[in-house]
């Protein structure tokens, strides 16, 4: 259960996932006062950061996620030299196989934008995507793109060393916790949360609660437009043809990606966006779907057997961008709807809320990300949603 539930906290945080641990401990850092992190799971990072592959990358087709990223991205590779705490990262990249000219135009503008931002990106003809990752089925592709800096890091070990940095700094963890209300006051202020343990009193919440997000501030009479989509993420055993490198690739078409794990490899792959809480594994579209695109993608995992599957929430946004900032009600702020990207981009949103919340100048600007923008039609989707 965590440590005791306080009756009273300076800022209070629901979710213990990347994104809380993160604003946790940063808010800890800047000097916020009494810090407590609730969630409904035993132990932190249960939720969709415990069933996530792990990667981060710079391929965006939205200026602001670019952004995060280049924030984001060196907080990840410096962790454990910066905060003693092992966190295995590899940085062999991410590979965006494309097989249609249409969608090809679309890829060749996004790298335009990124390296107009400073993202090292090669756009590779599909031979030399075949020799980057040989087994690649290269007959029918387009082209490709390939960030040099992308890659994967262990969420786990990254979360936790998150939780560890906040306990350090004194932050209470009250896990096995569910919040079921937001309150606030006649004057429109947050007040504090109901819990399954007893009230709490805070005059700042952040929502951090990833799939649950719009649920909880439904009780604040906030509409945040954030929506749970299950996805499966499958790991083989050993098999003759393993990949040697530990790129991520990704078919864009089916959005199905790969990358190595141990001897075999981890994959997924999105399309059934069935929108509910239930993270059974369709077994049908594991069989039917993923494992029939995989063979056609990486032939040599026709070999391969599969030795686990796990099912995973995204939470989804209208546009498949995140909401991070203040809520309309006065203490609220959120951090959620990152739409599969809130492991990548929680070290630096969690620096960001921690700002915002203390009064200091964000280190990356996400206005662009405000609440605020449902309201006016005028939304710019994010393209490169794997």
């Amino acid at each position: 259960m965590g440590d005791e539930l306080p009756r009273t906290a300076d800022v209070l945080v629901i979710g213990a996932g990347i994104v809380g641990c993160s604003v946790a401990f940063h808010l800890a850092a800047s000097g916020a006062g009494a810090v407590l992190v609730v969630d409904r799971e035993d132990a932190v990072g249960r939720g969709s950061t415990g069933a996530c592959a792990g990667g981060f990358r710079q391929q965006f087709t939205s200026e602001v996620n670019i952004h995060l990223s280049r924030a984001s991205i060196p907080m990840i590779l410096r962790f454990t030299e910066e905060h003693g705490i092992p966190v295995d990262v590899s940085q062999d990249g991410y590979l965006f196989l494309v097989r249609d000219d249409a969608a090809w135009a679309g890829f060749r503008s996004a790298v335009e934008l990124q390296r107009s931002l400073g993202v090292e990106v090669e756009v590779l003809e599909p031979e030399a995507a075949g020799a980057l990752l040989p087994g690649i089925d290269t007959r029918g592709l387009v082209g490709a793109t390939f960030g040099p800096k992308d890659g994967i890091a262990d969420p786990a070990a990254l979360t936790q060393g998150y939780a560890t940095l906040a306990r350090r700094a004194g932050v209470t963890f009250a896990l096995d916790t569910s919040v079921t209300a937001i309150e606030v006051d006649a004057a429109g202020a947050v007040t504090g949360v109901r819990t399954s343990r007893g009230p709490v009193a805070a005059s700042a919440v952040v929502l951090a609660a990833g799939a649950w997000s719009g649920a909880l501030a439904a009780t604040a009479g906030v509409e945040v437009p954030v929506e749970p989509v299950p996805r499966v993420v499958v790991t083989t055993g050993a098999f003759p043809r393993v990949p040697a490198r530990r790129t991520l690739v990704i078919d864009a078409a089916s959005s199905f990606y790969f990358h190595r794990e141990g001897n075999g490899v981890l994959m997924g792959m999105g399309g059934r966006d069935v929108t509910t809480f239930d993270t059974t594994v369709d077994e049908r579209f594991v069989h039917d779907a993923l494992v029939p695109r995989a063979v056609t993608v990486f032939p040599p995992l026709a070999e391969a057997g599969i030795r686990s599957r796990w099912a995973g929430l995204y939470e989804m946004t209208p546009d498949r961008n995140p909401i991070v900032g203040p809520g309309p009600v006065d203490g609220l702020w959120i951090a959620a709807g990152f739409s599969g990207h809130g492991f990548q981009h929680g070290p630096i949103v969690g620096k960001v809320i921690a700002e915002l919340v203390t009064g200091a100048a964000p280190s990356v600007d996400v206005s662009p990300l405000s609440l605020s923008r449902f309201g006016t039609g005028d939304l710019a989707r994010e393209g490169h949603v794997v």
